[in-house]
């Protein structure tokens, strides 16, 4: 029997219109889409009335479902692997699966699309020749450690953060970095969409007066190009 193939397929991350039409053809054609959190994906396919079964695959659950989707790749099965918002296994699940596929001798197929580092990015006015995507900084355990060691970074970096952390990170990246330009993107591609730019310093004043909301992109300049300003 022919192995199945498993495409991470990139979804939108605020406006549904932002999929590309190989996208749309994949999530039509596969047996299965594993998704994140199926109440979200059915919103998506259900604008493009798409009725391919879903199926959860997150963070708590990840371990377990790989095994088990591995298992129906072996045996012919075609899945598509999407997450809330964006391209798969940036800071989301999936690393596993596609790990245990490449494995196994699985065909593991890109299909590119919307992404919510290199959006904001793009738009930031920060250096976009070199630059660091970090994701979520530890809560707790080695956040400090990971602030001295990126204190040092000459690249620009990209940090991932939820509304109800902002004010603190920003106040750690102040502390540990010193006074540089950054760049707050929230709800990108939405209706409120916005880009705040100005030095940490600035920031974390408005966001201390004006609560955060939204999924947040934080954008920060590298040490050598503080530097020389």
């Amino acid at each position: 029997m022919t192995s199945g193939v498993l495409y991470i397929v990139a979804t939108p991350i605020g406006n549904l219109t932002d999929i590309t039409l190989r996208a749309l053809d994949i999530l039509r054609q596969v047996n299965l889409i594993a998704a994140e959190d199926t109440r979200h994906a059915s919103i998506l396919l259900k604008k493009y009335a798409i009725e391919t079964p879903l199926i959860s695959y997150y963070e708590q659950n990840e371990e377990r479902r790989s095994a088990e989707l591995l298992e129906k790749l072996l045996n012919g099965t075609q899945i598509a692997l999407i997450t809330d918002a964006g391209t798969p296994l940036l800071s989301d699940p999936g690393y596993r699966l596609v790990q245990k596929a490449i494995a196994n001798a699985i065909m593991v197929v890109p299909i590119p699309g919307p992404s919510a580092v290199l959006t904001a990015l793009v738009c930031s006015g920060l250096a976009t020749d070199r630059f660091v995507f970090e994701g979520f900084l530890p809560r707790k355990k080695g956040r400090q450690t990971r602030l001295r060691e990126l204190a040092s970074e000459n690249r620009t970096i990209i940090f991932f953060e939820s509304p109800f952390r902002v004010v603190a990170t920003l106040e750690d990246l102040l502390q540990y970095f010193g006074e540089r330009r950054c760049v707050c993107a929230r709800e990108l591609t939405k209706i409120h969409e916005e880009f705040r730019r100005g030095y940490l310093s600035e920031l974390l004043a408005h966001f201390k007066i004006n609560k955060p909301r939204g999924e947040f992109v934080i954008i920060v300049e590298g040490k050598e190009t503080a530097k020389r300003q």
